[in-house]
């Protein structure tokens, strides 16, 4: 479990799984993450989450003070398995409050430190500006744009140097 100074992030457990179906359910999160899947792909995912090897890892995040969900993050293998990707997911309620920004430094200090990464990519679609302009403000630079399930993306990278 990491504690920033307004969030809880802790490893993804079977009783979250409401609230990650409510997450994947949501049109505003997954306006630039292919739509609302159905329900056996998010169940599947729910599984997938709480069975991964390490160093996967899926994080369960909620505000300290109320222990209100606001979004998942995760560190797992990128699509080409050599490297791993940031991933992240937060409910529209909680965006422009800065806790992105908060729990997503926080999750790289973990990658770099106890999972001794070299470094992560990020990927989003281009006109999602708001997730480009997290990764920025996070350190991540912007290394390729490619065409992935039909849509213009940026690949970020931020690289371990210590």
């Amino acid at each position: 479990m990491l504690i920033t100074e307004n969030c809880v992030i802790e490893s993804v457990k079977p009783h979250h799984q409401d609230d990650i179906y409510s997450l994947y359910c949501n049109q505003d999160v997954r306006a630039f993450l292919g739509g609302i899947p159905d329900k056996n792909y998010i169940l599947s995912s729910c599984n997938s989450m709480l069975q991964s090897s390490f160093p996967n890892s899926y994080f369960y995040i909620s505000l300290k003070n109320t222990n209100e969900f606001i979004g998942l993050v995760s560190i797992d293998e990128y699509h080409e398995q050599t490297t791993y990707e940031l991933s992240y997911q937060f409910l529209p309620q909680y965006w422009g409050k800065g806790y992105a920004q908060e729990v997503l430094t926080a999750v790289i200090h973990y990658g770099f430190t106890s999972l001794q990464l070299s470094k992560l990519v990020a990927e989003t679609q281009t006109v999602n500006i708001a997730s480009c302009r997290v990764l920025e403000k996070i350190g991540m630079e912007k290394i390729q744009v490619l065409e992935r399930f039909g849509q213009e993306q940026a690949v970020y990278q931020l690289l371990n140097t210590k």
